[in-house]
């Protein structure tokens, strides 16, 4: 039986929705494990895998450790066994997840908003180098992922990561993922509010508690204080953003039900004013009750997205208060939304007098060397530290503003840079096909091919273009709210043989007029033909845009024939029609 005495009694009596079949709703009386997913949480709760990593797995390698845990509670550790080589992507779906496991591991590593001093980033870097085959890859989730891990090098890692106040538990399974938060949270001249503290006490209150290492699915989080909101909170289970109420001053709206996948949603914004303070308490309350009345009897419909959206926001705004909170909320209107979220990449003045330095490697990639280097430049400029931003880049945090430009040129050497082209500051790529068990694609490698080729053809653009790039159909890289999205699979090319290639999106846009791409009937490109493709669909816009037109804007009215790409710009366009 689940544990449910970490949920507070009810305040008053509210009626909860009841399905029309049993969903797997703890709160609702449905206890029994449904799929094998609840079995093996309920046989164990996943956090104790840690001490037979350390009592066990490491010490007599990777044969001994049991499948229960390799294939489901390591992920609690942050630990994902990585593709095995020589699968292409027509396996992925036809293998069970044994075939495709490597003896090597991913191993996500949690940041959750903070700064990283020096120290840190060396420690990142010297476990990369030492441990990970030098590599490394900045996530859109605020993490550092290293790959090719043994299972008898854990013990030496967590133990460096530790000492530098950095962890990996939790950053996998169905818990509360790492935190999104604001790269320039405390520092930013034009901040609502600096929500550092309350983040800070969320992860104290989740990491390593019972009462939340069990949830239906992943639990993502965001929040941010600033006005563009930096952090994607339109996409996330639950999102803080920062408000100002006309008689209590700044705090925090409160959005939830975000999330990508097959089954896109945007976050319900609820319109409250919650305090600094109180924060915590609300989000202990959203994830209790994702725990208590989430769907666990299927997979596919495990995420608070689909709670949210048969409830309303109205009903669950209900049950926060009146089962979980046992207050009522402020109303407040939600706060204005920005035309483009803030990427902060570039130098800017800091309310302190001192300087922030947005960089950029290409599509998140980077390695232990850069790491550690960039852990000297810290030193060397006596920065604050660096924080991660949600779109794979990196913010150098307190740098005197004598010191701004040697900074930029040193970031330069070290593979960096804060003046990044169009392409490089806007694309980012998910893992793909060369670690993750589920991609179908390549998408890093063949990113930074694009990114290579599209400055050269548009080396100077006057309005930003974003293209994700992911390798499955989970949205790791937020394929539908891109300018361009690329979503992998395979697909026939003109010869008919089955390549690598994409289904795309056209339009997404998060921000103002925040939706999701659209998709062209039957449309498919081949990974071959990606750079021809970009460059027909890039040049249609920038001849065919009316005045101040975005892409997602042109994007959404422009014929079919200019969006697949099939007919040079300014040329007038046959209607397709639906069913030829």
């Amino acid at each position: 039986m689940p544990d449910l005495r970490h949920r507070p009694e009810p305040a008053q009596h509210t009626e909860i929705p009841r399905p029309k079949r049993a969903e797997g709703q703890w709160g609702l009386g449905y206890t029994e494990p449904l799929n094998k997913n609840e079995q093996s949480k309920k046989d164990d709760d996943p956090l104790n895998v840690r001490s037979r990593i350390l009592g066990i797995y490491s010490r007599r390698g990777f044969d001994s450790i049991d499948p229960a845990d390799l294939r489901g509670r390591f992920r609690w550790m942050g630990l994902y066994t990585q593709r095995a080589p020589g699968f292409d992507g027509g396996k992925t779906a036809m293998l069970e997840e044994e075939e495709l496991d490597d003896r090597y591991f991913m191993m996500r590593v949690r940041t959750d908003g903070q700064i990283l001093s020096a120290d840190a980033l060396r420690a990142l870097g010297g476990a990369s180098t030492e441990h990970a085959r030098n590599t490394a890859d900045i996530t859109d989730r605020n993490n550092i992922q290293f790959h090719w891990i043994e299972i008898e090098s854990v013990p030496a890692i967590w133990e460096r990561l530790e000492a530098a106040g950095l962890t990996t538990v939790e950053a996998c399974g169905d818990s509360p993922r790492p935190f999104l938060g604001s790269p320039v949270a405390g520092i930013a001249k034009d901040e609502i509010i600096d929500g550092s503290s309350a983040l800070a006490e969320i992860k104290r209150r989740a990491l390593n508690n019972p009462a939340f290492s069990n949830l239906p699915r992943k639990f993502k989080t965001a929040l941010t204080g600033h006005p563009s909101h930096d952090v994607a909170p339109e996409v996330n289970d639950v999102s803080f953003v920062g408000t100002v109420h006309p008689e209590h001053g700044p705090g925090f709206d409160l959005w939830v039900g975000g999330g990508l996948s097959t089954n896109p949603m945007l976050a319900a914004r609820l319109g409250v004013w919650i305090p600094l303070e109180e924060v915590p308490d609300a989000w202990e309350g959203v994830a209790g009750i994702f725990r208590d009345y989430g769907y666990r009897r299927l997979r596919s419909k495990a995420r608070l997205k689909f709670l949210v959206a048969d409830w309303g926001k109205e009903k669950f705004r209900e049950v926060l208060e009146n089962e979980y909170l046992e207050r009522k909320l402020v109303d407040c209107p939600s706060p204005e939304t920005p035309e483009r979220q803030g990427d902060h990449i570039g130098v800017h003045e800091q309310k302190d007098g001192k300087f922030f330095v947005g960089a950029a490697p290409v599509v998140g990639r980077i390695d232990g060397t850069t790491l550690s280097s960039l852990g000297d430049l810290v030193e060397k400029y006596d920065a604050a530290g660096v924080r991660l931003t949600a779109y794979q880049k990196l913010v150098v945090i307190g740098v005197d503003g004598a010191h701004t430009d040697a900074l930029l040129d040193d970031l330069e050497k070290i593979g960096l840079t804060a003046r990044p082209s169009n392409w490089r500051r806007n694309t980012m790529a998910c893992t793909g096909i060369e670690f993750c068990k589920l991609a179908i694609v390549d998408t890093k490698e063949r990113s930074r091919k694009l990114v290579t080729e599209l400055e050269k053809r548009f080396p100077e653009l006057d309005t930003p273009i974003t293209i994700n790039v992911n390798g499955c159909p989970n949205a790791c890289a937020r394929t539908q709210v891109a300018d361009i999205g690329l979503k992998g699979q395979l697909v026939m090319d003109a010869d008919g043989n089955q390549v690598e290639g994409f289904q795309v999106h056209l339009g997404g846009a998060l921000g103002l007029g925040a939706n999701f791409g659209r998709k062209l009937r039957a449309h498919k490109v081949t990974s071959a033909e990606l750079d021809d493709y970009v460059t027909r669909v890039v040049t249609a816009y920038l001849a065919d845009r009316e005045e101040g037109e975005s892409f997602a804007t042109w994007a959404a009215r422009a014929d079919e024939v200019h969006l697949r790409g099939e007919a040079p710009a300014g040329e007038p366009a046959e209607p397709v029609l639906e069913g030829v």
